[in-house]
């Protein structure tokens, strides 16, 4: 059973990797740049992502038990983030103070929106996303709040209105209600909304190819830290997770797909954050680009242990 969820899991990741790949060689040909993908970030961001959290609202039905796990799934989002909070802030304290943050961020902010959205619908459907849209919600929350207080030297202060003006925060208010009361929206206004959704998986997978194309193997090794942040952000947060998911008795698709966010590698943000609290985006990018690298072997190997006991 391990074996065949292997091969199933691997099978889902290589598939989002072939897109990978080719966003990798449109990078290295030209055709579709670094640059270029960063300018797509803001439309898979702001307007595509909301899209496959609402859309995930809308094709689910509302019962007593979904409505639960939906609120697990939003609890289990934050206390991720908390236990990993826990786990790394005492890491990364000799060194460089500025890289020390960014190798502290890395280990503690996964890619729970652009890596495990795709990966969760094309293993879970529309029920692993909508458990996941509320991991996103999370991470906008706690990531705005404390990521921002370590980025910015852990100090200063937090902008309060991103709290609630973020694409994750913002696309479960509008989808929270019509799940509740059963809204079913005129095909006009929900056609639209499911063909935007469709774009995540290859524009999500072609800007993360052209940050794949800028990493060299060499440079894995390079930083030493950057292991210490793979090894804990790829390992060791998802093992410790899944054995608290499962002390709370959760099973079956919630289970995988808290699970799948847990193992996601770090998020592409942290090179948006360097950028606008002047640290070395340089080194950011590499961060983001080898634990990636890393987790194509990991996330199946994870995803695959826990669908064998869930």
């Amino acid at each position: 059973m391990f074996f065949e969820n292997v091969k199933i899991a691997a099978q889902q990741v290589g598939i989002l990797y072939i897109i990978v790949l080719i966003g990798a060689i449109s990078d290295k040909i030209g055709l579709f740049s670094e640059k270029t993908a960063k300018a797509c970030t803001d439309l898979l961001f702001w307007i595509i992502t909301p899209c496959v959290i609402i859309r995930s609202f809308l094709n689910q039905e509302f019962t007593k038990e979904t409505g639960l796990k939906l609120l697990v799934a939003a609890g289990c989002g934050f206390l991720m983030h908390f236990v990993a909070i826990l786990l790394n802030t005492p890491l990364f304290r000799k060194g460089d103070r500025e890289q020390n943050t960014l190798f502290r961020y890395s280990s503690i902010y996964g890619n729970v929106g652009y890596m495990t959205l795709p990966l969760t619908e094309a293993i879970l459907g529309d029920e692993g996303v909508f458990y996941c849209s509320a991991v996103v919600m999370a991470f906008n929350v706690v990531s705005f709040t404390h990521g921002v207080y370590i980025m910015n030297n852990e100090g200063g202060k937090f902008d309060k209105k991103k709290l609630i003006l973020n694409p994750g925060v913002i696309s479960v208010l509008i989808g929270l209600p019509l799940f509740i009361f059963k809204i079913d929206l005129p095909s006009l206004i929900n056609e639209p909304i499911s063909y935007l959704a469709t774009m995540q998986t290859p524009i999500a997978m072609l800007i993360f190819g052209t940050f794949l194309a800028h990493t060299k193997i060499n440079d894995i090794f390079k930083h030493k830290k950057i292991l210490i942040v793979s090894i804990m952000k790829l390992l060791v947060l998802p093992a410790a997770m899944v054995g608290i998911f499962k002390l709370f008795g959760l099973s079956g698709t919630l289970l995988i797909a808290l699970t799948i966010s847990s193992c996601a590698p770090t998020a592409n943000n942290t090179v948006m954050f360097a950028a606008k609290y002047n640290k070395d985006t340089g080194l950011a990018a590499q961060i983001v680009a080898t634990v990636s690298f890393i987790s194509v072997i990991t996330m199946p190997l994870i995803i695959a242990a826990v669908q064998s006991i869930a």
